[in-house]
């Protein structure tokens, strides 16, 4: 309503900052209009050669950049450009968030000497100008490091010391259920069932890890069903991620319709490492879920 209300010519800066939060706010979404508002936004700002509003206006197009797998690669541009255009106009909260973006992409390009880079500049403006919050990202990144490099009792506990910086960090959004996701995530990794203790707060991730729980508990017939439950994940970081473990359960079940939309949903993104975009987890090479799902499709039905 607000952006309507603007005059089409006048308020253009303004007009930007709406449309950029829009694209924001609409994250995760199949909308057609976050994508179209980042884009309007991106277009103001460049016009108005307004770093800050540039700036705001990079990260709706960044948060639009999850309606399909495999695209680390632009993902790492923009921050890239974040970083650059940042450092150069003293945006300091701006310029950490391009380099956790960075992160986030050169993970999922399976580039940790380059992740490792964009951490630890992280990690160094975040205390020079005390930005906790950015440390709490950098030390899920590097537990994520751990799983894809190092044996699971390693990860697993520095999985355990991030989520415990998690309490009272503000951010329980990103708190609810992650834990045990990474930790799921692990197993699987390493060939072994899901975690199947009582109590367990899988918050958001529970439609995709329920099906893996019930295999673990030796139930098949209740995992078919649950799999045939499950809703397309978020189009978020953890999109790729969420597919895998769909994956995984429609190998086991011989649900061939799930397998043959995983594989197409996750083909984009061949060369990355499912899950790492989100700098917080993995389930390894996606080529190796693709080419599990290939095997498993030419089997006779």
């Amino acid at each position: 309503r607000a952006l309507a209300a603007l005059p089409p010519a006048a308020h253009q800066a303004a007009r930007a900052r709406l449309l950029a939060t829009i694209a924001l706010e609409s994250r995760g979404t199949r909308a057609e209009r976050g994508p179209r508002a980042a884009a309007q936004a991106e277009e103001i700002a460049r016009r108005l050669d307004d770093p800050a509003l540039l700036a705001f206006a990079l990260n709706g197009v960044f948060m639009q950049t999850f309606h399909r797998a495999g695209l680390a690669p632009r993902r790492d541009e923009l921050g890239a450009e974040l970083v650059a255009l940042s450092a150069r106009h003293g945006l300091v909260t701006f310029e950490v968030l391009g380099h956790l973006v960075r992160l986030q992409a050169r993970s999922a390009l399976a580039d940790f000497p380059g992740a490792d880079e964009h951490a630890a500049a992280a990690d160094r403006l975040a205390e020079r100008h005390e930005l906790p919050l950015a440390g709490v990202f950098a030390q899920w990144y590097r537990a994520l490091r751990l799983a894809a490099t190092e044996q699971a009792p390693v990860a697993e506990a520095a999985y355990r010391a991030a989520a415990a910086r998690l309490e009272g960090a503000g951010m329980p959004g990103l708190q609810a259920g992650l834990l045990p996701l990474a930790l799921l995530c692990l197993r699987l990794r390493h060939a072994r069932p899901a975690q199947t203790d009582e109590g367990i707060d899988w918050g958001p991730y529970e439609p995709w890890a329920r099906p893996l729980v019930l295999l673990a508990q030796d139930r098949p017939g209740e995992a078919a069903a649950a799999l045939r439950l499950v809703p397309e994940p978020p189009r978020d970081l953890l999109y790729e991620a969420l597919w895998c473990l769909a994956a995984r359960a429609a190998i086991a079940v011989g649900d061939r319709e799930t397998m043959e939309r995983a594989h197409a949903e996750l083909l984009p993104a061949a060369a990355e490492l499912a899950g790492a975009g989100s700098g917080l987890l993995t389930l390894g090479p996606v080529s190796g879920h693709l080419d599990d799902l290939t095997t498993a499709l030419r089997r006779p039905r």
